[in-house]
């Protein structure tokens, strides 16, 4: 017999039959849910707190998403082991993206018109963010992004905690030009906004350095056969690779750079996707010493890191696993999550949304902190050279998290912010 749904009225809590309920959701749904998020339950009158975990669980992006789903999990086991969030339990509701945009926005809408969570941790590409987007904005529901993006994004329904262009590429293209004294960039990616907007931002770094980028290149995503492209990468006269290449076309990529001949300390493939498990996938050999900006990675001398992947090992039941910056993302965005809803104490996207600005947490890459205008995370910017054990030698870092510019691209400084708690000052762009 299916559970009464209990919906929480002007004055407490009512419940009613299934046949009222369906009749008021669709009323509800008509409206576009224009009022304050309507299916709402405080953390007082939840036995559990419901929240949807959303990454592709098949296809091929699942390489990268199964293990953004499982540190996700891991988190909301140890908070529940801990006692959960002010005495109630977390209750993850899990859905597969199945690396298909279309399915992405099916989910979304399912867990939060359906299953009426007010929180949902999710997505591992931009494409998979963009097609859920307009479901968290009509609905003001909240969405937990953990993956490093291109940026160019200003909404007060997501929580973004990967790196944006100014953590990852501000660094990077002038280390690249001054440390390897290489001035002629290849970029190349895979064919969808992420890589594209982040070679835009790369080609105005380049200038700024005195370089030039001489081609910038794009293959599908999910593509495998990448002989014309290397060659192409081969003749062109390059000192530098720029990969965007993003899920199982790294692989391919590697693989195929390496068979044509070409290696990473002549022509090196300095990466802004290629992580601990994409190498671990391709095979250390074929990204031996190539580079990778994150702020993230597995070799961060830490107590905490060390403690973070022996924890995580032992709960994927695999000694050799490996973490890198978006399953790091996914796994303390929500401890982010829980201080947020203890300090509004109150489990709804409104409350949760206010609670987490500023939130501070010691997660293993370092200190992070929502900014308390964008909502984005303050992280610490970091490069390193890949071995031939997988691993990769951390060889420069700043001192500090760096603040988090989404529109640095535009012109955005610490002092001149686009995207603030009202919303996003077009004017400036």
């Amino acid at each position: 017999m299916p559970v009464q749904p209990t919906i929480l009225g002007d004055h407490g809590i009512m419940t009613i039959n299934r046949r009222k309920f369906l009749k008021k959701s669709a009323v509800v749904g008509a409206t576009g849910l224009a009022a304050p998020y309507f299916f709402t339950r405080t953390v007082q009158a939840a036995d559990e707190i419901e929240v949807g975990v959303l990454f592709s669980l098949t296809g091929g992006l699942s390489i990268i998403e199964k293990s953004l789903a499982d540190a996700t999990n891991m988190a909301i086991d140890e908070i529940n082991a801990e006692g959960g969030v002010m005495g109630k339990m977390i209750k993850p509701i899990v859905e597969d993206g199945a690396s298909d945009p279309k399915t992405y926005n099916e989910k979304a809408s399912k867990l939060v018109i359906r299953d009426r969570v007010p929180t949902v941790f999710g997505s591992y590409t931009s494409a998979s963010r963009k097609a859920v987007l307009p479901v968290f904005e009509k609905r003001r529901n909240l969405y937990f992004y953990p993956t490093y993006y291109e940026g160019f994004e200003c909404s007060k329904n997501v929580i973004y905690t990967g790196a944006v262009p100014n953590q990852q590429l501000s660094n990077f293209i002038p280390w690249i030009v001054s440390n390897l004294g290489k001035k002629k960039f290849f970029i190349v990616g895979s064919n969808y906004i992420y890589p594209r907007e982040m070679a835009k931002v790369s080609k105005i770094l380049i200038e700024q350095q005195g370089a030039e980028w001489i081609a910038d290149e794009y293959l599908e995503l999910g593509h495998s056969e990448w002989g014309a492209m290397v060659k192409k990468i081969k003749d062109s006269g390059c000192d530098v690779v720029l990969s965007n290449v993003v899920g199982d076309s790294v692989v391919a990529f590697y693989r195929e750079f390496k068979n044509q001949g070409l290696t990473h300390d002549t022509l090196p493939i300095c990466a802004t996707v290629t992580s601990e498990i994409e190498i671990a996938a391709m095979g250390a050999e074929f990204a031996v010493d190539s580079f990778t900006s994150f702020p993230y990675f597995q070799a961060i001398d830490t107590d905490r890191n060390q403690a973070f992947i022996e924890r995580y090992r032992k709960y994927v039941n695999d000694p050799k696993a490996v973490t890198h910056h978006a399953l790091e993302s996914s796994y303390f965005q929500v401890y982010l999550w829980k201080q947020a809803l203890e300090k509004s104490g109150e489990a709804t996207p409104d409350a949760i949304r206010e609670g987490v600005r500023g939130q501070v947490f010691d997660a293993p890459n370092g200190t992070v902190t929502i900014h308390s205008e964008n909502l984005h995370t303050y992280l610490t910017p970091r490069i390193a050279q890949w071995g031939s054990d997988g691993q990769g030698t951390i060889i420069d870092e700043y001192d500090s998290p760096t603040m988090p510019l989404p529109y640095v691209a535009y012109g955005e400084t610490e002092d001149n912010l686009f995207c603030t708690a009202q919303g996003l000052d077009t004017t400036k762009l």
